[in-house]
């Protein structure tokens, strides 16, 4: 066979469908959009599943992709075997009821056999038991022996997800690579768990729609999805054994080797290592240029622990340093020319992932310190397990698996818990089961927006013209489509033109009116729902609407005009934010509104004052360059190579907007804009904070918003002003003198506080009795806090020569309680913590300290003499013990 790189076969297959009617559509990002039943894409069917349910019209119905994947659910086999990955291609050619079997075994055939010319002899198929259909077109059809037809159950031929969805039976092809690399039993055949038999393209043919009371009844539409791994296809056409021998995979595997100076097939503990690296560091890069930040939940989890994976491997190879930047150049090199938004955000995932590497150098030191604890606080006690909650501590918290725990301890003679470490991770996915709201095909339960017309999209027209005429399509509420909406009822409007934009790309909806013969509605909001379509969030508040009716549909102009500067305000601030803190940012979430622009971006500290002053300078510079705002539909390959920033998690098509603000700022964008940026008027920054391990936030106000918030400014000045008595422009001058004078005060005010409580103290040292041979005081002071209630017990602790002062004190109500001993009462048995513990219980409250002070608060002033007379009675204890 000819050997094909993984790009050509890629490529290969794509051409070929695309010869065959098929849109070829790029891969979908890694994070699901609108599908909460997975946390990561992990077939190419995944991202489709609105068009094989029917919800949504597919852009054309023959498609083909090739999609990037993740898996995990094999991740402790990762590095173990030469075939276990997290990460992989699948190609795949659908059909959303167009072609069906016949078509789908024809094409599979032809790719096989004349474009890849892999030798028939070596082929096999298998089908489900009762499809017969399919096995008469492999057979009749498509010539293929009886005998090489292999009947299967439903358990390896029948495919479906969840509890509810189109499913199906499927048919596999298989490659026969030798006897020697088979088992040697006489039975050996397709489905035999030897090396022999390789499975590399499956057929599924949905055709059944499962309920989730188990049947299944056929579908409206038949559809068809074939999935095979490129790496698998690869590693056939290569002659390889192993994905890690395939040539892209390769070239970082021996990346690896060259960083590790180790030579990969020399040493079996070390072969896992390279291939552990060699998978993760391909998965992290391709889930960071999609936006994925570790974090310890979700799809954070499983980049955090694929990452901390990799470097805890890279250890154990002996490589120093930081290693994972040089290891993401050869990962972007390889797939680059496919996978576009590698090197569009490479800066950025160097950056990221450099972030992570550093700090788990830091946790696993922290981690290898508590596993230490652990050992010796074990040897201890004469304890040979570690309990499984440890275990999955040093997991869940510190990176460690617990194959890297268990050897650790077996090194000491101990063992781990690993039942109980099962039980611990068993909590920890059925709570991320429950957070992704259960296993239904899509992951969410219907709406009424299933119930309307798949076919019927709403097309946007509302970017030069505010105000529109046209028929009511589609009445609703939350229960039913509606003929008729009264006053007072809350509906939803579906037409298929609108000038209402609706909620996306950080964007709130419009809102506005829509006006009939015989009623009026007022428009709240405008969102996306399924199916393309457009819901305007409305109340009837005069007379009635009708289905069908013509309608006047106006937007809000003041509000459109107020959230459009956010808008243009927000791509002038992620471009300013690249020039002063680094080209590393990127946009990782937005709101924007009318009142003000709320924009989230990467990065791992926080902003220092000179930043930001640089950055609001910058955007209002660019605001008073009167920058003219154009905006042109051109191809993705034009937009790239304007140096256009596109969006994480986005799918774009062929043909996109861009929003080019001087050519200072050119972004993909499909929001609402000014046509000058001279229109913003003004832009002020009103806050930076974190929101999450790796992302900030900065908040901000533009046009009218600014003025109302410098008119607040304004009059709060005002009124300071007139309170400290000075002229607005000598405000500042007079608050740091007044700041200053209060100082002198309160430093006055502390020095004659100590004269009064030295003098106190004097008075105070009558009321000490004998305990034993300790001098003990117990003294009530009310109106003392805290800070002047210890001075006072420094201050009586350090005349008495064997001593222990323990005073108590009413403020409002509540009561503080001090304990001070000294050194040779210490050395006696007294412990200042323990006295006050008791004390303070009987004016219920709570507190401790250490043997020679300690302090506490209560709740009950009234009980105040018995609490000391406990304390005493203490004291006399510890003494005699």
């Amino acid at each position: 066979m000819k050997n094909y790189g993984l790009n050509e076969l890629r490529e290969m297959y794509l051409q070929f469908f695309e010869s065959k009617g098929h849109l070829r559509a790029k891969s979908f990002p890694l994070v699901p959009q609108n599908d909460n039943s997975l946390l990561l894409i992990n077939a190419g069917m995944a991202p489709l599943k609105p068009y094989f349910t029917g919800q949504e019209e597919p852009p054309k119905r023959r498609m083909a992709t090739c999609q990037k994947c993740i898996r995990t659910g094999d991740i402790e086999n990762v590095g173990k075997t030469a075939r276990h990955g997290t990460f992989f291609e699948m190609l795949g050619n659908f059909s959303f009821g167009d072609y069906f079997k016949e078509e789908a075994i024809t094409y599979a055939w032809e790719f096989v056999t004349k474009v890849l010319e892999i030798p028939e002899e070596r082929l096999l198929v298998t089908v489900y038991e009762e499809d017969e259909e399919a096995a008469q077109i492999w057979h009749q059809q498509i010539g293929l022996p009886k005998e090489k037809i292999f009947y299967m159950g439903k358990e390896d031929n029948f495919w479906e997800a969840g509890i509810d969805g189109p499913c199906g039976p499927c048919s596999e092809i298989y490659y026969d690579r030798g006897e020697e690399f088979g088992c040697g039993e006489p039975s050996c055949t397709v489905g035999c768990e030897c090396d022999r038999f390789m499975e590399f393209w499956n057929l599924v043919f949905t055709q059944f729609e499962r309920h989730e009371d188990g049947t299944y009844t056929p579908l409206a539409q038949r559809n068809i999805d074939t999935g095979m791994g490129l790496e698998r296809l690869a590693a056939l056409m290569q002659g390889v054994s192993s994905i890690f021998d395939v040539d892209t995979v390769k070239a970082i595997r021996d990346h690896v080797c060259q960083l590790a100076n180790v030579t990969y097939g020399a040493d079996v503990k070390k072969d896992i290592s390279i291939r552990v690296i060699t998978d993760h560091i391909r998965s992290v890069t391709f889930m960071a240029a999609d936006g994925v930040l570790p974090s310890n939940e979700g799809r954070g989890y499983v980049m955090r622990r694929l990452l901390r994976r990799a470097v805890r491997h890279a250890k154990l190879l002996g490589i120093q340093g930081l290693f994972l930047r040089e290891l993401v150049k050869t990962v972007v090199e390889n797939s680059k020319h496919e996978y576009t938004e590698l090197e569009d955000k490479f800066e950025y995932i160097i950056k990221l992932l450099t972030v992570e590497e550093k700090n788990f150098n830091e946790t696993i030191d922290r981690g290898l310190n508590l596993l230490k604890g652990y050992m010796k606080e074990m040897k201890n006690r004469g304890e040979t397990v570690l309990e499984g909650k440890a275990c999955f501590t040093l997991s869940d918290t510190y990176g460690f698996p617990i194959d890297l725990t268990r050897e650790i301890l077996e090194e000491q003679g101990l063992k781990a818990d690993e039942e109980g470490f099962k039980v611990e991770m068993d909590i920890q996915r059925q709570k991320a089961r429950e957070a992704r709201g259960g296993s239904k095909y899509m992951g969410a339960d219907e709406t009424i927006f299933n119930q309307m017309d798949a076919a019927m999209k709403t097309l946007f027209v509302g970017y030069d013209q505010l105000e529109t005429k046209g028929q009511l399509a589609i009445l609703a509420n939350d229960e039913k489509l509606l003929d008729v909406a009264s006053c007072g009822e809350n509906i939803y409007v579906v037409i298929p033109e609108t000038p209402f934009y609706a909620e996306s790309g950080g964007q709130v909806g419009d809102n506005g009116v829509i006006t009939t013969a015989t009623g009026k509605a007022i428009v709240a909001h405008t969102t996306k729902v399924i199916g393309g379509k457009f819901a305007h969030h409305a109340k009837v508040i005069e007379g009635s609407l009708e289905k069908g009716q013509m309608a006047t549909f106006t937007v809000e102009n003041t509000s459109r005009m107020d959230t459009s500067r956010n808008h243009s305000a927000t791509h002038l601030l992620q471009k300013a934010l690249r020039e002063v803190v680094g080209g590393h940012i990127e946009q990782a979430g937005s709101n924007v509104t009318k009142e003000r622009l709320r924009f989230d971006f990467t990065h791992f500290e926080a902003l220092n004052p000179e930043q930001l002053a640089q950055v609001e300078a910058l955007v209002n510079e660019k605001i008073l360059e009167g920058l003219t705002v154009t905006i042109k539909q051109m191809s993705i390959d034009e937009a790239r190579q304007l140096g256009a920033t596109a969006l994480f998690g986005e799918k774009y098509g062929q043909t996109v907007r861009v929003v080019n603000m001087g050519d200072y700022s050119i972004e993909l964008c499909g929001g609402t804009h000014i046509q000058n940026t001279a229109a913003i008027g003004t832009f002020k920054i009103i806050s930076e904070t974190g929101v999450a391990a790796g992302v900030r936030r900065i908040e901000a106000v533009t046009g009218r918003g600014a003025i109302a918030y410098y008119q607040e400014i304004e009059s709060n000045l005002q009124e300071i002003a007139q309170v400290v008595k000075a002229k607005k422009s000598e405000v500042v001058k007079k608050v740091e003198s007044l700041v200053s004078e209060h100082r002198a005060l309160e430093k006055e005010n502390e020095k004659l506080k100590a004269e009064i409580t030295g003098a106190k103290a004097s008075s105070i040292l009558e009321q000490v009795e004998s305990i034993g041979n300790l001098q003990v005081l117990l003294s009530r002071q009310d109106n003392l806090d805290m800070n002047a209630l210890r001075n006072m017990g420094d201050a009586l602790k350090d005349k008495l020569e064997k001593g222990v002062v323990i005073l108590a004190s009413a403020v409002d109500g509540k009561v503080n309680l001090v304990a001070m001993a000294s050194k040779s009462a210490v050395e006696q048995g007294i412990h200042c913590g323990n006295i006050i513990s008791q004390a303070v219980r009987v004016v219920n409250g709570g507190g401790g300290g250490r043997p020679n002070m300690a302090q506490a608060g209560g709740k009950d002033a009234s009980k105040i003499a018995e609490a000391l007379e406990v304390a005493k009675q203490v004291i006399a204890s510890q003494i005699t013990q």
